[in-house]
């Protein structure tokens, strides 16, 4: 019983060894159906390469023509709001310039000791555009009536805007 159990382990042993490249192996009937079969199938996938490539470009070519499209709507776009902003900047820019022309004729009226006070309680670069644009009599008696250190504040604000106009005219 022993040496039957020992003889059945062997053969086992025996046939785990060897038996799975024999059980693998097909017979070969089969082996010769599948060596001509692979040739069929390369030379499928070989005739459908090309087409399968012009369906791959063709859909390639729709989608950046949609994209194209997509990107000039919004060039367009782009477009009409620019010249949105240029109109209402130009409106602005013709606005500001009469305001001014106002405001300085109305600076220019002013007694000196009025509207000093009223451009000392105004922001640096407002006040300092302001007597810019006065004559220069009219400006230095507003300076004189203001405080000094405010005055020199806004002097060194005007002499500052002068460079950088010319700086700007420069370049």
């Amino acid at each position: 019983m022993i040496r039957a159990r020992f003889l059945l382990a062997a053969t086992f042993s025996l046939a785990l060894v060897a038996g799975p490249a024999s059980a693998v192996e097909a017979p070969p009937a089969e082996t010769a159906k599948a060596a001509e079969a692979a040739p069929k199938q390369s030379g499928y996938c070989a005739s459908i390469a090309d087409a399968a490539a012009d369906a791959r470009f063709a859909w390639q070519k729709e989608q950046l023509a949609a994209l194209e499209k997509q990107v000039e709507e919004r060039i367009k776009r782009l477009e009409e709001k620019r010249a949105e902003y240029e109109s209402w900047l130009s409106r602005r820019d013709a606005f500001l310039a009469k305001a001014d022309e106002g405001v300085v004729a109305i600076y220019t009226k002013m007694r000196a000791d009025a509207a000093a006070l009223q451009l000392a309680n105004m922001p640096d670069e407002s006040a300092a555009a302001i007597l810019t644009k006065l004559n220069a009599r009219t400006a230095s008696a507003i300076l004189s009536e203001m405080e000094a250190a405010r005055a020199s504040q806004l002097a060194r604000v005007m002499t500052d805007l002068g460079k950088k106009a010319r700086d700007s005219e420069k370049s």
